[in-house]
């Protein structure tokens, strides 16, 4: 097949009115779509329904300690739990937090610290001139809205298929002592599916801060979110490496079963060295009582231990994998044979990053949303919602049925084609 590029300007105006004549058929069908959010399917959803009938009324609720579940206190959370979160994330129990229901809201509470309190006895970030965070691009919105929130400064760092680009990291962690934090989503990144190399994690237990306050937020989000069974990521583990490093006040790690139970109702906790614990736990017990413990023994009691939650992740990827497996292999028929998409072919996670033809990203979100289907913004996956080339689509492909998603990517790639072509038409 042709590609566009190589297409004359009159076979692009050919393809133009062809497609503008579907593009005009499509606006007549009413269709109220979403490709927005990666929020998981009704489907599966389902999958965890029993979680809600493990415990209740003739349950003894207490923890294996003896701890009244019912009750105020535990601060840090029912030892079952800290110890499956332990196994999640291959650290000790000891160095786990259990909190309430969200990642994000723990991520938030940690640069919220850091600006109001400092880390283990540093100037708080409110009383320093300037703050900055490292933000690999294309990434997280949620990340950056978090920064963007409280004023700090966000530097875009590239991604490559190792994960950051980490001469840079290194450039601006080791010689300026603004900068105080960096975003990383490690395994099947958030949007593009990277997984970090075992270089990259080295390099970053490594680093050798100009601040002392410096931490690496390791959001490990999708460490259980495999599509393949037989092509599960690995990662070195960073807490470990830091140690080794002499850094093991450098990370903090976040994780949650938001996506593995029921978002807003899982469980979420940090993992950081028995320092960092020791400090959060200062300010914690200022700001709550202890978390919602009856739900950390129903998850506990639901899935028992790692293998309990590797045999649900399977159900999940059972039932994203074919919806992934459907986009790419339109994108491929569609968009890539003709030069005007590429992605990173992911192997786990919510999301498929498309990069299309520069300049071309918002006006394809616009042209989906007069056609009825709802994209991500152009821009979220960058800090201040600027995407220096207009280029990243974020394409969340878990909640609509196979049959709306079918319907919604048949639309989309006609649109993405449209675009293109009218971009090349005006280079020509």
């Amino acid at each position: 097949m042709k590609s566009y590029q190589e297409m004359s300007k009159e076979e692009l105006l050919k393809e133009k009115e062809a497609l503008e004549a579907e593009y005009q058929k499509i606006q007549t069908m009413g269709l109220n779509l979403d490709m927005s959010r990666g929020k998981p399917s009704a489907e599966q959803l389902t999958l965890s329904e029993d979680l809600l009938d493990v415990v209740n009324s003739r349950n003894t609720l207490k923890s294996e300690d003896g701890i009244d579940v019912r009750n105020y206190g535990t601060l840090e959370g029912i030892p079952e739990a800290r110890r499956l979160i332990g196994e999640m994330l291959d650290c000790d129990p000891d160095q786990v937090i259990i909190y309430g229901n969200s990642s994000l809201n723990i991520m938030y509470d940690q640069v919220a610290r850091g600006e109001l309190s400092g880390y283990m006895g540093n100037t708080p970030w409110c009383r320093l001139d300037k703050v900055k965070f490292l933000c690999p691009v294309p990434g997280y919105d949620r990340h950056f809205a978090i920064t963007q929130e409280f004023g700090i400064e966000m530097i875009n760092i590239p991604m490559t298929q190792n994960g950051p680009d980490m001469d840079l990291v290194e450039q601006y962690v080791n010689t300026d002592p603004a900068v105080k934090g960096i975003w990383c989503v490690p395994k099947y990144s958030n949007p593009q599916g990277v997984v970090y190399s075992d270089e990259t994690v080295r390099r970053f237990a490594n680093l050798k801060p100009a601040a002392p306050d410096f931490r690496i937020f390791w959001d490990n989000a999708y460490v259980v979110h495999h599509l393949y069974e037989d092509e599960q990521a690995e990662i070195l583990n960073i807490m470990k490496e830091c140690e080794l490093a002499g850094n093991p006040d450098m990370v903090f790690q976040f994780c949650s079963t938001s996506k593995v139970t029921f978002p807003g109702s899982g469980i979420a906790a940090l993992a950081a060295s028995p320092a960092n614990i020791a400090d959060i736990k200062k300010r914690l017990s200022i700001q709550t009582i202890g978390h919602d413990k009856i739900n950390q023994l129903r998850h506990v009691a639901y899935f028992k231990d790692m293998e309990g939650i590797r045999s649900h992740m399977k159900k999940h990827a059972d039932i994203m994998r074919p919806k992934f497996e459907m986009l790419e292999e339109l994108f491929r028929e569609e968009l890539a044979s003709r030069g005007i998409g590429s992605w990173v072919s992911p192997k786990g996670g919510y999301f498929i990053s498309l990069e299309v033809l520069p300049g071309c990203a918002k006006a394809i979100v616009d042209k989906c949303k007069q056609a009825g289907v709802v994209l991500t913004g152009a821009g979220a996956p960058f800090p201040y919602g600027r995407d220096p080339e207009d280029r990243v689509l974020r394409i969340a492909p878990t909640y609509p049925s196979m049959e709306e998603l079918k319907q919604a990517a048949a639309v989309f790639v006609t649109i993405v084609r449209l675009a293109s072509a009218e971009k090349l038409i005006l280079e020509k």
